[in-house]
């Protein structure tokens, strides 16, 4: 059974600081590529960065600069590092595979307030 556990979300002021993290049971965690989603209000769910084995990561543009992206394989984890959090950042949160798979954890929300 695959789970994605996220987990350390909250409530941060503008410009703040955040770490995000994803546990993941029940896949074959060392060779996947691994991605970080977010989904806003209203909004469809993004793809915000992106890690591939050992290739450099990748981020989209609105947060490149400012999120980082890692992963511990033998804690089958991956972290998104987020800094200089923007409101336009409020959204939840979700870790998955790329492309994703049919098994989305339950999300951790981010607010930002400005």
């Amino acid at each position: 059974q695959v789970q994605l556990v996220e987990s350390g979300g909250g409530l941060v002021q503008a410009g703040g600081s955040l770490r995000l993290s994803c546990v993941v049971r029940g896949l074959f965690f060392r060779f996947l590529a691994m991605g970080w989603y977010r989904q806003a209000p209203g909004k469809q769910r993004e793809l915000v960065a992106s890690i591939i084995a050992d290739r450099s990561p990748t981020y989209g543009d609105s947060v490149k600069g400012r999120f980082t992206i890692s992963r511990d394989n033998p804690m089958n984890t991956v972290y998104l590092q987020m800094n200089t959090l923007k409101p336009e950042d409020t959204a939840v949160y979700y870790c998955n595979t790329l492309p994703p798979g049919n098994y989305w954890g339950q999300g951790t929300q981010v607010t930002v307030s400005s």
